[in-house]
């Protein structure tokens, strides 16, 4: 098994890619600590199933990603269940659609803070103790809006794009103490997030994609636990499009 023995930190892994990604490492091996920002009694059964499912540990932690010492806190709590964190996946984010005339401050501040300041949070809680450890394998999880205009998704785009921009700058600094560090851009993917759009948007979505139809959580788990293994060994600093080939329409 790919992870055996690893620890993972995955955020936003109540629902949707984080749980997914949840239980595809867990499949493979490694102890998981489910992070989630509300949906307590989801992210308790999450790790239900992959005690009863893979038998491997796991563990519910709560935090606000936006809260830089309450990110402090739950990474100095896993480390101290699990010994260590080897494998980050940054998956927490909200889009908050809104149009260009609608859009305030606030939103902007509330969408950036879950979207690019949570993510470096928690990146930069992690990083001393993978530093220290000359291991460690990181995936932030950014999103096709970031690379091509989204109508409505102006501060998550910034936000997505920020995470990009992120990882290829922690690439450097972070590869001479055997960190590799990485992100994938999702499309379209048919999660809890697509219950707050329109059937006809949906829709919309569906049939503009290429393959036809829109990606599954565990396609996307599939690529994030490659780029955390080492069959990704000489693979850092880049971002993996995985859109059903929606990036090519405008």
């Amino acid at each position: 098994m790919r992870f055996q023995k690893k620890v993972a930190l995955v955020t936003g892994a109540s629902r949707g890619i984080g749980k997914a990604t949840a239980f595809k490492l867990a499949s493979e091996g490694a102890s998981v600590a489910v992070h989630y920002s509300r949906a307590a009694d989801k992210a308790k059964n999450v790790c239900a199933e992959i005690k009863s499912k893979y038998r491997q540990k796991a563990i519910p932690v709560q935090t606000n990603i936006s809260d830089r010492d309450a990110v402090d806190r739950m990474v100095a709590e896993v480390t101290q269940e699990f010994g260590r964190i080897d494998l980050l996946v940054n998956n927490a984010g909200d889009v908050g659609d809104m149009t260009f005339d609608e859009l305030t401050p606030e939103h902007w501040d509330k969408i950036i803070s879950i979207n690019l300041t949570g993510p470096f949070n928690v990146l930069w809680a992690v990083k001393d103790g993978m530093i220290k450890r000359k291991f460690g394998r990181i995936v932030n999880v950014s999103s096709i809006a970031a690379l091509a205009v989204r109508p409505d998704q102006l501060p998550y785009a910034a936000a997505k794009a920020g995470i990009i921009s992120l990882t290829k700058s922690c690439c450097g600094p972070l590869a001479k103490h055997n960190i590799r560090i990485n992100s994938v851009a999702p499309g379209a993917i048919d999660t809890d997030m697509l219950s707050e759009v329109s059937p006809e948007m949906v829709e919309h979505l569906r049939s503009t994609t290429p393959l036809g139809r829109l990606g599954e959580p565990y396609e996307m788990a599939n690529v994030i636990a490659f780029l955390l293994s080492e069959e990704a060994s000489y693979i850092t600093g880049a971002t993996l499009i995985a859109s059903g080939g929606r990036i090519l329409i405008p």
